[in-house]
């Protein structure tokens, strides 16, 4: 997620740092270098200019100036600024207080609407709620098989609107609210129609099911990749129906990240939901700040934890920082690690979490292909105890029976017991020992 974005101002955050002083001229050159990274990622040019003229007008301030530590004062307000265009703080999804709350997904045909439909039903599912989901399309009737298999995937209920129903759509709609009602449903998700251009027609069915079921949320899902086409989409679902949040999705892609760091700023709706994946638990809460910081290359721990604290064993996390302590990390522990990090998703995906600086930079610099984790967790279940406890014995006839035992070749034994190397210098290493003292 925003690798490339990130890289750039990076080196932009490097220049500013080694100025010892903070002037009109490096400022201007910062400015400059941002400029430019931000309109490769395709930001709206608009947004781009103010975010400049509100950094400028900062920077220059006397205080920052004549400040001890003038670079880091820059890089705060850079930060601040890109808060603010991200939305500020993280919002909570509305619920009507008079169940059911009616959430109304809008968007173009292929944003992922109808996946995040099944991810948001997921999500208020872990929050306590017992959601329907039904897909409201008069021209596709087709379009609610989709919505149908995922929502018996997750083993939630879905409402059939058939084609005798559908016939009469304010009627339909009606018949919706009362079954919702009689059932105690709350969510209702409704998945509309999607057209690959906006029209007059979809739009007049969209005024039709949000003047009948009066949802709280008018959610559109934007698909990140598109850049400013997603902003400009969002605009026009906003002017004809009104809008009052949006779920950016496929931000795990190549995207360049102008549709994030300028849809919420242009359409002043804040975003709610990030999709970071295919599966029905890559739907992230948005966090404006935490969103800053990891584009700036500063992390975002607290994230990680969120994440960490809803897969992993407690128990055996602590016991993993005791021996981390004591620096006796073994293969038994990293087999062990392996598994509770197939629970919280990819590793390149993690160690986005982490910060680009410091000593979880060479954390990010081992060379650890997630695909690669299935192979290393198969090569450690094929040692003895005594080699996962010692893994120094692993001589050559060991390396070649534990090669046959797990299906892989050499090489992937001999890259296995290299990474475990390597991660155990860095854990030697102060700054890694200072770290952990605080855990």
């Amino acid at each position: 997620m925003f690798e490339q974005l990130t890289e750039k101002l990076q080196k932009t955050l490097k220049y500013i740092r080694g100025e010892g002083t903070i002037t009109e001229k490096n400022i201007a050159e910062a400015l400059k270098m941002i400029r430019l990274v931000f309109l490769e990622a395709d930001v709206n040019y608009k947004v781009v200019k103010e975010f400049e003229e509100k950094v400028k007008a900062k920077a220059l301030n006397q205080e920052v100036m004549m400040s001890l530590t003038p670079a880091q004062h820059f890089i705060k307000i850079v930060r601040n600024e890109l808060t603010e265009i991200l939305g500020q703080e993280a919002q909570p999804l509305i619920f009507s207080s008079h169940p059911p709350s009616v959430f109304m997904l809008v968007g173009l045909q292929g944003s992922g609407k109808t996946t995040t439909s099944g991810k948001l039903a997921r999500y208020a599912k872990g929050l306590g709620r017992n959601p329907l989901l039904v897909s409201f399309d008069l021209k596709r009737l087709a379009a609610q098989d989709q919505l149908r298999i995922i929502a018996r995937s997750l083993d939630l209920p879905f409402y059939e609107m058939s084609a005798e129903k559908m016939k009469d759509p304010a009627e339909a709609l009606k018949e919706l609210v009362t079954y919702t009602k009689n059932r105690g449903y709350d969510p209702l998700i409704v998945d509309t129609a999607g057209r690959l251009h906006i029209d007059e027609d979809l739009m007049e069915e969209l005024r039709l099911v949000r003047e009948i079921l009066q949802p709280v949320e008018v959610v559109y899902v934007g698909d990140s990749m598109t850049g400013q086409d997603a902003v400009r989409s969002a605009q026009a679902f906003d002017q004809k129906i009104g809008l009052t949040s949006i779920i950016l999705t496929k931000l795990d892609g190549d995207a360049r990240g102008g549709a994030a760091l300028s849809i919420a700023y242009v359409t002043h709706k804040p975003i709610k939901f990030i999709g970071v994946g295919e599966k029905f638990d890559k739907l992230e809460v948005f966090h404006p700040d935490r969103m800053a910081s990891r584009i700036l290359g500063m992390g975002d721990i607290l994230s990680l934890i969120e994440k960490a604290e809803q897969e992993a064993d407690l128990k055996q996390a602590e016991e993993m920082a005791r021996k981390l302590k004591k620096q006796q990390f073994t293969l038994e522990d990293f087999r062990k690690q392996l598994v509770q990090l197939k629970k919280m998703g990819s590793l390149s995906g993690l160690l986005g979490f982490l910060p680009k600086a410091g000593p979880f930079k060479q954390i990010g610099d081992l060379n650890v292909d997630d695909k690669r984790l299935v192979y290393f967790e198969a090569v450690i279940n094929s040692m003895t105890r005594e080699e996962r406890e010692n893994p120094r014995i692993i001589n050559g006839s060991r390396r070649a029976r534990i090669a046959r035992g797990s299906g892989q070749p050499v090489q992937e034994v001999n890259q296995l017991l290299k990474q475990f190397f390597e991660m155990e210098k860095l854990l030697k290493k102060s700054d890694f020992q200072k770290l952990l003292k605080n855990i």
